[in-house]
């Protein structure tokens, strides 16, 4: 086996536990996340996660769903 199949199946293996969204975004929008999340020393993915999280956990504890 060569390295080449050995890091294709590790990828694949690491990618099947993981879901696939993806979003749109207005043009510039992207640059200006990019730029937020690297200010807050996150890459795009961890600080889109982290601001679905939050969002999440505020509107579970908003009046309006209790």
């Amino acid at each position: 086996m060569t390295y080449d199949e050995v890091g294709r199946k590790a990828t694949e293996k690491y990618r099947k536990k993981f879901d696939l969204i993806q979003i749109r975004v207005e043009q510039g929008e992207r640059d200006i996340i990019c730029q937020h999340a690297k200010q807050q020393g996150e890459s795009i993915n961890k600080f889109i996660n982290r601001a679905i999280k939050e969002t999440i956990e505020r509107d579970q504890n908003s009046p309006q769903n209790e």
